[in-house]
C-alpha cells in the first residue's frame, strides 16, 4: 500500500503553489514546468504562499496525494533561484518536523545502512 521506502528522489517546487489544485493540476506543474518523470520513484512536494500547507504527489501503481496542514506554525521552507530541489528522504522528514533545511552547506553526512552479525 504505501510504498515510501523504495522512493529514490525528493523534489520540492521552490515558491509557493496554488494548493487548490488537486492531483490533475500539480501533475501539469512537474510535467511541463520542471520537466520531470512522474512514474519513477519519486516525491514531488508543493508549499503555499503562507507556508502552512503542503501537498505531496508521488506514483505507487497510480497517484497519491498527501496533505499536511499545520495550525500555528509555519514550514521553513528554503528560498533558491531553481525551480526544484533535489533533497533526500530523511531531510524532507526534517522540514515537514518543521526544521530549516541548509542546503548551501549540507552539515550533516548521509548514513550508511550496516548490518552486524
Amino acid at each position: 500500500m504505501f510504498n515510501l521506502k523504495e522512493i529514490v528522489n525528493v523534489y520540492l517546487a521552490v515558491g509557493p503553489t496554488d494548493l487548490r489544485k488537486s492531483i490533475d493540476g500539480l501533475v501539469v506543474i512537474v510535467q511541463t514546468s520542471f520537466k520531470l518523470d512522474l512514474y519513477q520513484k519519486s516525491l514531488f512536494v508543493f508549499c503555499n504562499k503562507a507556508s502552512n500547507k503542503i501537498k505531496i504527489i508521488h506514483f505507487d501503481n497510480g497517484f497519491w496525494l498527501y496533505y499536511r496542514r499545520l495550525e500555528k506554525e509555519k514550514f521553513r521552507w528554503p528560498i533558491s533561484s531553481k525551480e526544484t530541489i533535489n533533497i533526500n528522504y530523511s531531510e524532507l522528514e526534517w522540514l515537514l518536523n518543521g526544521h530549516e533545511l541548509r542546503l548551501e552547506k549540507r552539515k550533516f553526512k548521509q548514513i550508511k545502512e550496516r548490518v552486524f552479525y
